[in-house]
C-alpha cells in the first residue's frame, strides 16, 4: 500500500517524535505493585457490581473454588 504524503510537505523522520509522545526514562520508577503478584497468579478486573459483592482476594478465591468444585472433571484437584 502506498503512503499518501501531502504535496509540499516531506515526511518525519521515524525517529522525530512528537512532544507528547517523548518519555525521559531517567525519571522512571520501578512498578512498586510487581512484588505483590505472586508467580504464577492472574490480575484480574472485577466489574463495579461484582467488586461490591467481594470485600478481599480471599472472598473471591473461596466462591470460584467452591464454583470449580461443582464443575464435571475440574473438581478435586
Amino acid at each position: 500500500m502506498k503512503k499518501n504524503h501531502k504535496a509540499g510537505r516531506s515526511p518525519k523522520p521515524e525517529s522525530e517524535m512528537e512532544p507528547e509522545y517523548r518519555f525521559d526514562y531517567s525519571k522512571a520508577k520501578p512498578n512498586r505493585f510487581a512484588a505483590l503478584l505472586k508467580p504464577g497468579s492472574r490480575a484480574v478486573v472485577l466489574d463495579p457490581d461484582v467488586a461490591a459483592v467481594f470485600s478481599t482476594p480471599d472472598s473471591v478465591n473461596a466462591v470460584l473454588r467452591a464454583l470449580i468444585e461443582t464443575m464435571p472433571g475440574k473438581g478435586s484437584r
